[in-house]
């Protein structure tokens, strides 16, 4: 019988050398196979590689540095876009809504009937009470009266009347803070402007004499035959004639001891209150005093501001009415003097200053008169060019 031997198995028979490129990438790291197999987590070996970089690192940092490039000009674009505070000084905000829930509705419904089937009926009836006893009194004192100190002061006296009418027809609750203004010489009041109804809320105070634009109907029956014995002044912005007579009238106006206080509302338009626009340095070229005013409104029962190409003076002045109460703060501030060395635009920025700071109001860069200008083609052209010439030259250096 012969005896069968049991086969030898070298270490080459057990662990056949493999043919494939992966033996190679584990010898290199100086193990062997059965090392690797047999002792190694196969994790470690992966983490052994170095981290391979993205292909397409180059092409981001790329990108990155053109969109660098151009930044300024998209920085302008996303601001504009983003943060227009132009628009935003003649933009209304809504109030919040309260009212839609079961148990709120039914108040508001009752706050609805009260205010347009009680208030609203009351304030018209004062309102026309006022216009009556004004037309009944102004015109036989106007056209009859010869003493011409006497028909001056109730004149002024009827003027006060009326707009403390209108005053009282909105239900309204004005605060005022410091010293009423008496007539002086050489001396002009500013004050910020959100409405027609800060003439208003300040003619029935004082007797003002206002610098204004004109405007159709019962209004512009008002400023040319009630308001010039008051000593206010009317006029057309786009009218240059109109300008040059107007700044003709300010410097009489400022010189003469006997007339009315100047009120003038530098910004030229209406702005919402919560911003304060560039003033006009007319008022601040007279040589005179100037008397700031500031006016804040709280917007809790109604928004004061009058948006003149949404609203007609009648429908904004029906909104108040119809509203609960117009609430506002009114400061007569410290007079003010240019400084020596001091020009006119700065006196005025200075002076925008201490209003905008004392309401609580931002000041933006902006010229209130846009609002009633387009840009002009030269602008637009300019800043296309502008930003056609960043994207022109990236791309002539890629070239």
């Amino acid at each position: 019988m012969h005896k069968l031997e049991k086969p030898t198995m070298t270490e080459s028979d057990a662990f056949p050398a493999p043919t494939s490129s992966p033996e190679k990438e584990v010898q290199d790291y100086g193990h062997t196979c059965s090392e690797t197999i047999l002792c190694r987590d196969p994790l470690e070996d992966l983490e052994a590689y170095p981290p391979a970089e993205p292909i397409i690192a180059e092409e981001t940092k790329l990108l990155l540095s053109n969109l660098l490039d151009i930044s300024p000009v998209l920085t302008e674009v996303a601001s504009a876009i983003i943060d227009d505070s132009f628009t935003r000084c003649f933009k209304s905000n809504p109030p919040e809504r309260w009212n839609w829930n079961l148990y709120l509705f039914p108040l508001w419904c009752l706050g609805v009937v009260v205010r347009y089937g009680i208030l609203f009926p009351v304030r018209v009836l004062l309102l026309t009470a006022g216009w009556v006893v004004f037309l009944t009194c102004f015109f036989p004192v106007h056209y009859c009266m010869q003493d011409h100190k006497l028909r001056r002061k109730l004149e002024r006296d009827l003027v006060v009347f009326l707009f403390g009418s209108f005053v009282a027809s909105w239900t309204a609750v004005i605060k005022y803070h410091g010293p009423r203004p008496s007539p002086r010489q050489k001396q002009v009041f500013v004050a910020n402007h959100t409405s027609m109804i800060d003439f208003y809320i300040l003619e029935q105070s004082t007797a003002f004499a206002c610098i204004m634009q004109k405007y159709p109907g019962w209004v512009g029956w008002l400023q040319t035959y009630a308001l010039p014995s008051v000593g206010c002044i009317s006029f057309n912005r786009t009218e240059a004639k109109d300008r040059h007579y107007v700044a003709k009238r300010l410097r009489e106006h400022v010189e003469d001891p006997e007339s009315n206080p100047l009120l003038i509302f530098p910004e030229g338009t209406c702005v919402n209150n919560e911003y304060v626009v560039m003033f006009k340095k007319g008022a601040f070229e007279l040589g005179c005093t100037v008397c700031p005013i500031a006016i804040k409104y709280n917007k809790i029962f109604v928004d004061a501001f009058w948006n003149s190409r949404k609203q007609s003076i009648t429908q904004h002045l029906i909104r108040l009415m119809t509203s609960w109460a117009v609430v506002c703060d009114v400061w007569y501030m410290e007079p003010q003097n240019i400084l020596p060395g001091e020009t006119s635009i700065e006196f005025a920025e200075r002076v925008r200053k201490l209003i905008a700071d004392r309401v609580g109001i931002k000041m933006v860069p902006w010229d209130g008169y846009l609002k009633y200008q387009r840009p002009s083609p030269k602008l637009k052209e300019k800043k296309q060019q502008e930003l056609a010439n960043a994207v022109f030259n990236k791309l002539e250096g890629k070239l």
